[in-house]
Order: C-alpha cells, then structure tokens, then sequence
C-alpha cells in the first residue's frame, strides 16, 4: 500500500543520511518503526488478557477452608 505523508524538509534530509548510514531508504526506516510499534502493541495486547485471565483464575478458584485449628508454632515445632 503507498501513503503519502507531509514531512518537513530538513527532517527528510536528516532522516535520509540515517538511512543511508544504516544501509537502508527512508520508506526502509519507516516500515522498520511501524512494524516495531505493531509488535510491541501486539505483545503488550497479550500481556494484558494473560494478566486478565490470571486475576479471573484467581477469584473463579477461591475457596474456604474452614476455621484454622492450627499456629505457626503448631507448623513448626521440632520433635
């Protein structure tokens, strides 16, 4: 897909040399930025419904034992 975009001057410029110092084009840097925010986007989409799907694990297997009948001390006493 071609876009245009209105960019001013001196930044084409600026950009270009960075691209020719990276061994690439302009159209090449600003594909690479697009994709790298895609991906983080992506990943920060999955992130948050793994997080999401732990917090509802969490209240859905919730359960009551009963009254504790025991203490740290009862837990940890040497015989």
């Amino acid at each position: 897909m071609n876009i245009t975009l209105s960019l001013d001057d001196d930044l084409v410029k600026e950009v270009r040399k960075i691209a020719v110092e990276r061994d690439t084009t302009l159209t090449g840097l600003v594909r690479s930025y697009l994709q790298e925010i895609a991906e983080e986007h992506a990943k920060s989409g999955r992130k948050r419904r793994e997080l999401e799907a732990l917090r509802e694990s969490f209240e859905k297997y919730q359960f009551n034992i009963g009254k504790r009948t025991w203490t740290r001390a009862d837990l940890h006493e040497r015989r």
